[in-house]
Parts: structure tokens; sequence; C-alpha cells
């Protein structure tokens, strides 16, 4: 599959900030927000030792093997191609963090992790802030879900690097119910930091995991992927979080045996694209509809735009007549 340029550059940088004003006053639980799966991967140090997130036999291979297991593990590690900067022109407001310190390395410096470690993640949160520094209606979701190799030091580094960066642009942990782009416009709050561990629980800019629950399919099949995003979906809770769509599939061990030199787009996304993209495009948000949905490789597809446009849905017939 030729990657398509559709829905990158900056046409949707401002998407937010140009919802029409009877959306801009729901529930932000009840809008359609394109989100981007390890959201970080587009550069991965092939220099730098196995991460910790990694099975001891992996990293035993990484050792025996180390330029190749390497190079193998880039193409199963990278699930983006775009930065966050690029990710966010074209549309992308939520994004799925995994962190780690690197073993041995003194300090309390953290990383961004998927089997390989990535950049600091400092220079990833100023790259973000940069962006909403240039675009002030617009509003991210932060979700800080895995932690590795982390003692208490280093996630009040990393609490305190998040104050530090956006500062009175973090939204504190209210009722879900009450967040909606007015109400964030009003504040000035354009970052929802999720962190997923207990040394956050009494910091109010921090809010819980459970308010931003992301059901996982963990399957190479895409008509089991849709059921079960189907499932969580009438599953979903009618009140106190967002809820997250994960449209990914997962490679098992025999999947990577089998595409080894491939990779994941090649063997796993591209010839599976069109099917999970149906499902995307047959989505309504609003109550008891799609809410945030995550995507590996958001610019093969117009994924963003399709996410977007979903929104018109909840505008009235009489609401898109042109006056």
């Amino acid at each position: 599959m030729k990657t398509r340029p559709a829905g990158i550059g900056n046409v949707n940088s401002d998407w937010m900030g140009s919802l029409p004003f009877k959306l801009s006053a729901m529930p932000l639980k009840h809008l359609a927000v394109p989100g981007s799966h390890d959201s970080f991967t587009y550069w991965v140090d092939v220099q730098a030792p196995v991460g910790p997130d990694q099975k001891a036999y992996v990293k035993y291979l990484a050792t025996m093997f180390s330029v190749l297991a390497k190079k193998v593990m880039v193409k199963w590690s990278m699930t983006q191609n775009l930065t966050f900067k690029e990710q966010l022109e074209a549309g992308i407001r939520y994004f799925d963090l995994r962190v780690s310190s690197k073993p041995g390395e003194p300090g309390n410096e953290i990383y961004f992790i998927h089997g390989l470690f990535g950049h600091k993640v400092c220079d990833g949160l100023l790259e973000i802030n940069s962006f909403l520094n240039r675009h002030r209606r617009e509003v991210v979701f932060l979700d800080f879900n895995h932690y590795y190799a982390m003692e208490a030091q280093h996630h009040v580094y990393l609490i305190n690097m998040l104050k530090e960066v956006f500062a009175n642009k973090l939204c504190n942990n209210c009722e879900v119910e009450s967040v909606t782009l007015d109400y964030l416009w009003q504040k000035k709050y354009q970052v929802i930091v999720f962190y997923h561990h207990p040394s956050a629980q009494a910091i109010p800019a921090m809010w819980p995991g459970n308010k931003i629950p992301a059901p996982w399919a963990n399957t190479t099949q895409p008509n089991k992927l849709t059921k079960f995003l189907e499932t969580t979906l009438r599953e979903r809770a009618k009140q106190g979080s967002f809820h997250v769509s994960q449209a990914i599939l997962t490679p098992k061990a025999n999947t990577v045996a089998k595409g080894l030199v491939w990779g994941l787009r090649s063997c796993l996304v591209e010839r599976n694209l069109p099917t999970i993209m149906s499902w995307v495009e047959a989505q309504r948000p609003g109550v008891q509809g799609v809410n945030i949905i995550t995507s590996d490789f958001v610019e093969l597809t117009d994924f963003a735009n399709i996410v977007i446009k979903l929104n018109n849905l909840l505008m009235s017939e009489q609401d898109r007549k042109p006056k």
C-alpha cells in the first residue's frame, strides 16, 4: 500500500477550535477524537540496550545477535511514522505513551519505550507544548499507561516535568461529564494527563487511569477486532469516563516469526486496513458511541479526517443546512 498524503500537513491543526457551538458545548466524551497507538515510536534508538519492557529471551537474542536482532525489533516496534508535531498537525489529539528509565544510567531521565528506547520524554512534551502555544483552542489527551524500571523518584521527576512543561494548560481531574471544549477554552486548559500509577493519586492535575479505559482486543484477525470493538462500545460505562477504541491488530510470536524481515506495517497493518477503516467509517459518536479511536501508522489512510468528520453526525439536519 502506498502512503497517502491525505490528512497530512496542517489541514487539521485547528479542527477542535473550528467546531460549531453545538459540538463545543457537548461533553468531550461524546465527540469523536483521533488518536495514535504507541504514539512516540516514529524513532527508536538501535544503539541503546533493549528495553526493560521485553521478555528475557528477547533481551538474550538482542545480546547475542545485537545488530540483526535490533533491526528486526525496529520493524516490529515502530507503529508510527509521523513526529508528534506532524501527528498534531494531521489532527491527532490522543497520545498513547509508555515510558521507562534506562537501567544503569545515572540520574532520573525518562524515555519513551516500545521494545527499544525512543526519545527523551521531555523532548516530546516540549514539542507538544510548542504546538499548543500556536493553537490555543486545541486540546490533547496524554495517556501515560505503562511504566518500566521506574522507582518513586522517577515518578516524581516525570510528574514535576509534566507540571513544569504544561503549567496552567493542565486540566485538573474533575467530573468527566463537565469537560466540554467550551469549559476548557474558558479555563485556558489544553492538556488532560492520565497517569496510571498510584504515585499520582493525590495530584489534582493527574487523572486516574480508570477514567480512560482502553480495552485491548489482542488479536491478529480484523473480524475478531471489529467484533471486540462493537462489544466493548456496547459495554461502555454511561458515566464517569472517556473511552478509547483501539482499532489495532497485535502480532503474536508466530506472526513475527513468519514475517521476521517485513515488520508490523507490511505483515499486519496494510493488508487489514480496509476492514478496520470500514468499521471506523461506520461509527457514530455521542451517547454510547465512539469517543477516542486509535490507529497504527495514522498517515496510511485518511484516518484523522475520517474520525473528525464523524462529529458531523451529531449535528441535526437543520444545523447542517447552509444559511
